[in-house]
């Protein structure tokens, strides 16, 4: 696939599966990652956290990963993870691994800042306990050794604010010439049986 189909590929999922709730929040699965990219932007951050504050999220998409059992489930259905393996064929680390780290820095955080918590939405609240609740001492250390640690840590921030239901954001096609230049012909990667459902 060249750069420009892989960007295609995302934005059908943007416009697809992203109209639909996101567990439970006042916006859209597209609206939350859309604003957690523009806040990323504001913040000037480099166009690769950029890339990763808009596919955050991507392992939520059924015809991405995995779906979107979280809500109902007994436990965490590993969306970072998903969502980073996906996305790793065409992106680099700089890109995936803040995706990857987006759920332990919500735990990290919770865990170092005392405030922290009380930011957190009902159904942010709801998935930090199936997702293991704050970290340890022990766990929040190692975390913090990790090379993406501060980037991730900047990723969840913006991932907390983007639940604005009137916030008038860029949409995808503002973000289309960034992921163009960052992602790298490679293989599609599979796409779940039960995708089309």
């Amino acid at each position: 696939m060249t750069p420009d189909q892989i960007v295609d590929a995302i934005a059908a999922l943007f416009e697809g599966e992203g109209a639909e709730d996101y567990l439970g929040e006042a916006v859209s699965q597209a609206q939350h990652m859309l604003q957690a990219a523009a806040l990323a932007e504001r913040e000037g951050a480099p166009p690769a956290l950029v890339a990763a504050a808009l596919l955050h999220d991507v392992g939520h998409f059924r015809g991405a990963v995995h779906g979107r059992e979280l809500m109902a489930g007994a436990q965490d259905n590993r969306h970072s993870h998903q969502g980073a393996d996906w996305l790793a064929p065409w992106f680099g680390p700089e890109v995936t691994e803040p995706v990857r780290l987006h759920v332990a820095a919500k735990r990290y955080l919770c865990a170092v800042e005392p405030d922290y918590f009380d930011r957190l939405s009902p159904a942010s609240v709801h998935t930090l306990g199936l997702q293991g609740g704050p970290m340890s001492a022990a766990e929040a250390a190692e975390f913090a050794r990790h090379p993406q640690a501060a980037d991730a840590v900047r990723l969840r921030r913006w991932d907390e604010a983007a639940k604005e239901p009137d916030a008038d954001d860029p949409g995808f096609e503002h973000y289309r010439p960034l992921l163009a230049a960052l992602a790298t012909a490679g293989p599609v990667p599979p796409v779940r049986a039960d995708a089309a459902s």
